[in-house]
């Protein structure tokens, strides 16, 4: 059962994608893209560990819970996971959700011989944005992304090009944890305060 290492998880959120999703983003990046909107992602470290299945079976707690329709992909880059990250989607699919990722690759270079489990894990992809953000190409007419260079990939018919255009009601959430921290989501960011 293989486990993932995950950076943080909203189990309810409208920012993150088409619709009510679960978002998750991975820890670990290789990629060093300045503006990163979400640094404390980068580090290669452990930070909370959970298998596969504790993940599935999370996301069906959601869909039962808060009536999700889709799950998406964060990071960090979730390609580094890919292996784990495609049994996920293909949970999710399996169970009648949508599959949004996003990555800092080009879908060219999203290869098998790259990235364990690059083929499984896009095979169960509803929707890829790939692409670095590049601040000096900043966009905001477009949703979910921060950069013209960023390019939106339908890898099924869940999804259209309307949706990079339509009006959101939500852009960005803030939540206030437990312990008083102030957490933020959405475009373009993560923060924790």
């Amino acid at each position: 059962m293989p486990q993932l290492n995950i950076a943080s998880i909203i189990n309810k959120t409208e920012a993150e994608g088409p619709g009510v999703r679960m978002a998750i983003w991975v820890q670990g990046c290789l990629k060093r893209c300045p503006s990163c909107c979400n640094p404390e992602f980068l580090p290669i470290r452990a930070r909370s560990l959970l298998s596969t299945v504790e993940i599935c079976a999370l996301i069906l707690k959601n869909k039962q819970t808060h009536n999700i329709k889709g799950i998406t992909l964060l990071g960090g880059e979730p390609l580094l996971q890919a292996q784990g990250l495609a049994e996920i989607a293909q949970y999710s699919q399996s169970i009648g959700l949508s599959v949004m990722l996003f990555t800092g690759y080009n879908k060219t270079e999203l290869l098998e011989s790259q990235f364990a489990g690059a083929t499984k894990l896009l095979h169960y992809t509803d929707l890829l944005i790939d692409g670095e953000y590049l601040a000096e190409q900043n966009e905001s007419s477009r949703n979910w992304v921060g950069s013209s260079n960023q390019a939106f990939h339908y890898l099924s018919n869940t999804y259209d090009r309307s949706i990079e255009t339509q009006a959101l009601m939500t852009t960005n959430e803030w939540r206030i944890a437990q312990d008083g921290t102030l957490l933020g989501n959405g475009l373009p960011f993560i923060i924790k305060s």
